[in-house]
This record gives structure tokens, sequence and C-alpha cells, in this order.
């Protein structure tokens, strides 16, 4: 019999996933045809970066799995990008989508996502941190979703928003601008001691010692003298 060998295989590290998924609802739908009824599933999903990309969709499948993976497929088809003033909307917004009324109102820092359960999931997966908002007319949440999905798409940047975005502009290229000034008036560094000393004797070649052999022999022959006498 021959021995296995049982390395340790590698954990497979899986891809961080481009959108965040939120399934906001799963029903029993029913078609009536001539032998009967027929039994389906269908999901509502909403996808986003939380980075102003949100995108929503409705997946009808035999299975629960099946349903959720077209309710993706059609939310990446039909993705938006919202237009954001910091962590709130630039503007208050109100929707009509079918019964739903959707009414948004940009907040304050710190004041949080005051909305209920379908619209806090779709204003999270958008990325919006301090908002206001009320809902009106149904309780649907396919229309609620459809309807804040509306709202959304329909926000525009304001005068106020594009004065502070030439500000921060020229605030940057002033900071660079300086930046390069400082860069240039650096002076270069000075030379430590040990490098002068280098450079000094780079300069001054040595001079051959010529007197020193004839200084050895004299007093080589005095002491010779000295034995002697």
């Amino acid at each position: 019999m021959q021995k296995r060998d049982f390395k340790k295989r590698r954990p497979h590290m899986r891809e961080p996933k481009e959108f965040e998924e939120q399934v906001i609802q799963i029903d029993r739908v029913t078609k009536v045809v001539k032998g009967g009824r027929r039994l389906r599933f269908r999901a509502t999903v909403v996808i986003g970066n939380k980075k102003g990309k949100v995108g929503i969709g409705v997946g009808k499948s035999n299975e629960v799995t099946g349903a959720i993976q077209k309710a993706i497929a059609k939310a990446k088809k039909c993705m938006i990008t919202v237009v954001l003033d910091g962590s709130t909307i630039p503007h208050d917004i109100k929707n009509k989508y079918k019964s739903s009324i959707i009414l948004l109102l940009p907040a304050a820092p710190g004041t949080g996502i005051i909305a209920g359960g379908t619209i806090r999931k779709v204003l999270e997966l958008t990325g919006v941190k301090d908002i206001l908002s009320k809902s009106y007319g149904t309780t649907n949440k396919v229309n609620n979703t459809k309807g804040i999905f509306e709202a959304l798409g329909k926000l525009r940047k304001t005068p106020f928003m594009e004065k502070k975005a030439a500000a921060a502009a020229k605030s940057r290229e002033a900071a660079q601008a300086k930046a390069k000034e400082k860069a240039k008036a650096k002076p270069a560094p000075a030379p430590k001691k040990d490098d002068k000393k280098e450079d000094k004797q780079k300069e001054e070649p040595k001079k051959p010692e010529e007197n020193k052999p004839e200084a050895k022999t004299e007093k080589k022959e005095e002491k010779k003298s000295n034995q002697k006498e």
C-alpha cells in the first residue's frame, strides 16, 4: 500500500466583493395556469459599494437562491451614482412612486440614519451616514425601495457644493506651490568635519620623504662610534 502525503493545503482566499448585498424581501408568488397554480419565489435585493453607487433588482425563480442571483444580476445592470455632500445628501427631495411617497432631508454630522427598515438598507449601501427621512402612503417594501431609488437618482449638485469644491481645489494648488518653493529654497547640507579633512587630504598630495633614510644612517653611525669608544 502506498502512503498518501497529507500536506497542509493553503486556505482558499476569497477576493473581496465589489458590492455589498442586502436582501430586502423574499415572497412566494403563484401563477394561475390551465393546469393549476405554479409556485415561485420573488426576491428583492439592493447592492451598493457605500461610496455613492447603488442598484436594486427583483428576480423570480423556482428556488430562493436562483431568485436572489437573478435579482443581483439585474441590480448590477441598473446601477446609479448618487450625488453626496460629505456624509449626507445635498438638498431635500420628495418623490412619489405609485402609492408610496418618500421624503428625504439632509442632516448635520452625527445625526445618523433616521429611517425605517427598507429605506435604511438602501441608504446604508449608498454611503449616506446622516439623513432624516419619512415614508407615506404604503408599507409595501418593493414600492418603497423603488421610490427611494428614484429619489436618490434625482439628487443634483448645489451651487454651494460647487463653491466648496472650487475653494478646496485652490487650497490644494496653493499647498503644492508652497511645497515646491520650499524644496527649491532648501540649502545644500553642510559637509561634516571628516568630509572636510578628506577634501584637504585630496587637495594636498603627500610630499616624498627623501631625508628620512639618511637620518637613520647617521644615527646608526653615531651609535657604532660610541660603542667603539
